[in-house]
């Protein structure tokens, strides 16, 4: 049996390897992930984007992470801090929640939402000005 800590880093460890074949075993087969922009995509696509070669990661590590686990499901939400790119693109740090469920006595994600922070690394958002400077 895996713990939800375990089950995050798996995710951690197969998104920064890119590895589509260990992120399939932690998604459940209804998966949905959720991009930083509001696309949306089930698992079969979220998966070929690690395959694809068209993103590249140099560091992916969560942290600042709360979990509230309700019975046989869970919400975490994490600080996703990226060094790498996504076609050409800078990858952003993003706030991320995620959805999951225990079946069988495992932790699977199913559900992954992106959100930019504002003024973190690769966020097209501005950080906020103070209250004087605006």
């Amino acid at each position: 049996m895996n713990t939800i800590n375990d089950t995050l880093a798996t995710w951690a460890d197969s998104e920064r390897l890119c590895d589509a074949t260990t992120a399939a075993t932690i998604l459940t087969e209804d998966f949905i992930g959720i991009g930083p922009v509001g696309f949306q995509l089930p698992k079969g696509p979220w998966l070929q984007r690690l395959s694809d070669g068209q993103l590249h990661y140099e560091e992916l590590s969560l942290d600042e992470l709360a979990i509230r686990e309700y019975s046989d499901s869970a919400v975490a939400v994490a600080r996703v801090n990226t060094l790498g790119t996504a076609r050409g693109n800078p990858l952003p740090t993003t706030r991320t929640a995620f959805h999951l469920v225990r079946a069988d006595g495992e932790w699977l994600i199913a559900g992954i939402q992106h959100s930019f922070i504002a003024g973190a690394p690769g966020s097209p958002v501005p950080a906020p000005q103070p209250e004087g400077e605006r």
